[in-house]
């Protein structure tokens, strides 16, 4: 696998104390606002022994939630290491050893040795990525039925406080920084992939959604 910049800024911006930080939250106070919407819409529909890929997965918490009747499995891709040792922890801890891979990386060069999944989830991560049309690209490739995703709300005042973020970072050398990539841009990249959205929900900073496959015109899956 070639390095990549995102990948290196990952790894300097999620380190092992950041990823500790946030095992401790989770058990803690349990998921993040984002994730528990992704987990709501999961919910309300109809799953049975899934396979669920998460990209950019960080410690973990969506198949720590998911693993269990209607969740069967799942493939855990990121690119900070110290976040993908405290996620097989977690897993391990909870009895799910055998039933999540662990993937560490940039999603995009890895996709094609990436299998499909039923449900392919990116939760804050299209952010954190520059190039959001090749990671919505081949990742919505890789997702079967569903696709959850949540984001920074495409509005001035996260724009805003997303500049004057990533200006803090460059004045102290951090060459991490955050996005904010048009929302209606992803919506039609997503149709054209071939998918619908499901449901949307936000909060003043955020939104997640959960988008389903659309039906072939023979009425199958793809």
């Amino acid at each position: 696998m070639r390095c990549c910049a995102p990948c290196l800024a990952a790894e300097h911006q999620f380190g092992e104390r950041t990823a500790r930080r946030d095992m401790e939250r989770y058990r803690r106070a349990g998921p993040d606002t984002t994730t528990r919407h992704l987990l709501a819409a999961l919910a309300a529909v109809d799953l049975s022994e899934a396979a669920l890929l998460d990209v950019g997965a960080g410690i973990g918490v969506l198949h720590h939630e998911l693993l269990g009747d209607r969740f069967a499995s799942a493939t855990h891709v990121e690119a900070a290491p110290a976040a993908i040792a405290e996620a097989r922890a977690e897993t391990e801890r909870r009895g799910h050893g055998d039933r999540v891979r662990f993937i560490q990386g940039d999603f995009v060069d890895l996709a094609d040795d990436i299998a499909p999944a039923d449900v392919v989830t990116l939760d804050r991560v299209i952010c954190c990525y520059p190039d959001y049309i090749s990671l919505l690209t081949r990742s919505a490739d890789k997702a079967r039925r569903y696709y959850g995703l949540s984001a920074p709300r495409d509005r001035w005042y996260v724009r805003l406080v997303t500049a004057l973020e990533n200006l803090g970072r460059r004045v102290t050398g951090n060459a991490f920084r955050t996005f904010v990539h048009p929302t209606a841009a992803m919506d039609r990249l997503l149709h054209t992939a071939g998918f619908t959205l499901r449901s949307r929900r936000a909060t003043i900073a955020w939104e997640a959604s959960l988008y389903e496959r659309k039906a072939s015109p023979a009425g199958l899956s793809r």
